[in-house]
């Protein structure tokens, strides 16, 4: 098992890396460029307003199921066709209630318009996640690692198209790249679809009201968990928009996305080890075997990458910006300085998090939601007035470290881990020294940054190698373990 887990959460990785910066770096920012912050803020806050209700789409089924299938996968064949029935229901639901609400927070016209085309979206991309819960909880990694990278491989053909294949002499709606990523979502729910059928044997689709409830009943602490971390996280562009006045909210939203998208992608790849962990977690749970070398490699790895990432963009924010935006380079510098240091609290939270999740300690999780949901609503409702996009970047960091530190808490309380003293000595020693060392390569590197940023984060890794934060050694006698 620990052979099949790194061979293919390798694969994964390498799969993302090739295609996800390209998506955000090239596909992303050249579409924020052309369409300027401003419009591109309009979409954004629209995207972020449907998110809020992403919840009624799923009330966490997805999490549930991989969970449920990753203990007990002869349930997927009974399960499958019921739940199918039951997605399509709450996008009804999903629409009704946002269009609704919408209505009431003001939006008309075009914003209506645009909330209904990326409401659609959002609701092919649970079902596609749905999908691939089925595919990651029968633990087909190999599948999944395909599924992870399908539907932005789809995108990339289809907005290369639309951005430099030349078929349009009318300049670039941001409509273009809504329509581009329904047309991919399709593509890529069609082909999961097809995957879980030939494996659950099961293409009827039906209707049991009863089994709905039992479904529903079970996933509910999931989709009180998902619904207040979603709130946590993407509430911050939306009531930039509602607190600030017409087009200076639009632009401050722009000014946001510049550094929530960066945030985004770099977080994808964190993302994917909770992908991965979720069903094995719960695999290893109910079969009582032991946690703590995955949890410990997982972890540094995840420590180790995204602490590097967080201090170089720290470092070299006004570099970054310059480098891939037109506008507003300086405040966009000013708000990635601080919101890239939640992917460490998000990278860490995707191994304690997942852990406690796959254990059922959802009670504590959603008490820790609950109180990040109020850091969150208090800081911005404070910041955003008087700091405008950096106002919510502090209230998304803050949210973001307490539920990580108090994620940490319960793990040790829940588990009984007890400290490594050699352990926390690496690990102070790395962030001594990359600080360190991200001082030094500003000072005699300021005028050659790709230089200096490339000498930082080699450093760095060499620094985690040689305090055995990574330790060489461990890994390769873990990947050498005959699988179960």
């Amino acid at each position: 098992m620990h052979k099949k887990f790194i061979t293919n959460l390798g694969l994964l990785l390498l799969l993302n890396l090739l295609i996800k910066p390209f998506w955000v770096f090239g596909i992303d920012r050249t579409v924020q460029n052309v369409v300027g912050a401003q419009e591109f803020g309009f979409y954004y806050a629209v995207l972020n307003f449907s998110f809020l209700f992403n919840i009624l789409l799923d009330l966490g089924i997805t999490n549930f199921n991989n969970r449920n299938i990753a203990q007990n996968s002869q349930l997927l064949a009974k399960h499958f066709s019921g739940i199918v029935s039951l997605k399509l229901l709450l996008g009804v639901v999903y629409f009704i209630v946002t269009v609704g609400v919408s209505w009431l927070w003001g939006y008309r016209d075009h914003q209506l318009q645009l909330l209904i085309l990326v409401g659609f979206n959002q609701f092919l991309l649970s079902f596609f996640l749905y999908l691939r819960s089925n595919i990651s909880g029968m633990l087909m990694f190999r599948t999944e690692s395909i599924m992870s990278v399908l539907d932005r491989s789809l995108m990339i053909i289809i907005m290369s198209v639309l951005l430099w294949g030349g078929i349009s002499n009318k300049p670039f709606k941001i409509e273009w790249f809504i329509y581009a990523q329904t047309a991919a979502y399709i593509i890529a729910v069609s082909v999961a679809y097809l995957v879980v059928v030939l494996k659950s044997k099961s293409l009827k689709i039906y209707w049991n009201p009863i089994f709905f409830i039992m479904i529903l009943r079970k996933s509910m602490p999931f989709a009180l968990l998902t619904l207040l971390m979603i709130f946590y996280i993407r509430i911050d562009s939306v009531m930039i928009e509602k607190l600030l006045p017409d087009v200076l909210g639009d632009v401050q939203v722009g000014i946001y996305a510049h550094a929530y998208r960066i945030l985004e992608a770099t977080n994808q790849i964190a993302f994917l080890f909770a992908i991965f962990l979720l069903p094995l977690f719960s695999h290893l749970i109910k079969e009582k075997q032991n946690l703590s070398e995955i949890i410990s490699i997982s972890f540094s790895l995840l420590f180790v990458g995204t602490f590097i990432l967080a201090i170089a963009s720290y470092f070299y924010s006004y570099q970054i910006m310059d480098l891939l935006y037109d506008d507003y380079l300086q405040k966009s510098a000013e708000v990635y300085s601080v919101l890239i240091f939640g992917v460490i609290a998000m990278g860490t939270s995707y191994v304690f998090g997942t852990l406690l999740t796959a254990n059922g300690n959802l009670k504590e999780l959603n008490i820790i939601a609950a109180i990040s949901v109020a850091i969150s609503l208090s800081l911005n409702l404070l910041l955003i007035p008087e700091m405008h996009a950096t106002g919510a970047a502090i209230a998304n960091l803050s949210a973001l470290s307490f539920s990580t530190i108090a994620q940490l808490w319960v793990v040790k309380k829940v588990f009984k881990f007890h400290p490594d003293i050699a352990f926390f000595r690496s690990f102070f020693g790395f962030v001594i020294l990359s600080i360190g060392f991200a001082y030094i390569s500003k000072m005699f590197f300021e005028n050659n940054w790709l230089l200096g940023i490339g000498l930082f984060v080699i450093s760095s890794f060499v620094a985690a190698l040689i305090l055995r934060l990574l330790n060489i050694k461990t890994f390769i006698g873990f990947v050498k373990e005959t699988e179960l």
